[in-house]
């Protein structure tokens, strides 16, 4: 029995990666303007993968979030040919990239039913990510989640983010359940669905068709074959046996 489900924002309620592939388009065009267009899902594969591990040391409360980024910018420059960025400069192709961002927000279309589905079921729901708080309240409320999905906890709420249980925890206090019969639900196996189940919560890997942010090797997957995994939000009222 479950008694209320926490979402990831990212991949998981919002299409975040065509998102970032429309802000890559908008960065090519002014930074990269040799990188002929079919070569900007190139450019989102190794923006996404962030083999600096830049983002994941912001949610650990290693880098602030302008400076994981700025290094994030630079790499990539760094290999298609881009200028090196300063502080000005960067500050100018941030403005570029989070304008082609917020613009490419969308829902997934699995994701607005099943929360509905959720609620009129009587379950709770509610956000926790590893992105700000004010950030993801933005996306949500652009994305037609608003009044039905509160951002519960974010990457500032507690100064670090998943996989850290305390952070799990702390959402399960604010939506008001026990975290033993709390699901949450994530596009990332690790930080996601197995950071959940070790934290005492029901953990279940959305592994949409597409690709991931990391390719996973066989025996990554092996290890998980105990976490409930679906492949679109659609499956999760029967995963849940909602009636």
């Amino acid at each position: 029995m479950i008694d209320g489900v926490l979402f990831d924002v990212d991949d998981t309620l919002v299409d975040t990666r065509g998102a970032f592939r429309h802000a890559l388009a908008a960065v090519v065009a002014q930074y990269l303007p040799h990188i002929p267009p079919e070569q900007v899902d190139e450019l989102l594969a190794v923006w996404r993968e962030d083999a600096g591990g830049h983002y994941r040391a912001f949610t650990r409360g290693e880098l602030g979030y302008v400076e994981q980024r700025r290094r994030r910018a630079n790499e990539l420059h760094a290999r298609y040919g881009g200028p090196v960025l300063d502080e000005t400069a960067y500050a100018a192709w941030d403005a570029v990239f989070e304008a082609g961002f917020v613009a490419g927000y969308a829902p997934h279309d699995d994701a607005s039913p099943v929360v509905d589905r959720l609620l009129a079921a009587g379950l709770p729901v509610g956000a926790l990510s590893n992105a700000g708080t004010v950030y993801q309240e933005a996306k949500l409320a652009r994305t037609g989640f608003a009044g039905r999905v509160p951002m519960l906890v974010g990457v500032d709420t507690l100064g670090f983010g998943k996989p850290h249980p305390e952070v799990f925890l702390e959402a399960c206090r604010r939506l008001g359940t026990d975290p033993s019969r709390t699901a949450y639900v994530g596009d990332e196996l690790d930080i996601d669905a197995q950071a959940a189940l070790a934290a005492g919560l029901v953990g279940i890997w959305l592994d949409r068709p597409g690709g991931r942010r990391v390719e996973l090797t066989d025996a990554e997957i092996a290890a998980a074959a105990d976490i409930p995994t679906i492949a679109t939000l659609a499956a999760l009222p029967a995963l849940l046996e909602l009636p």
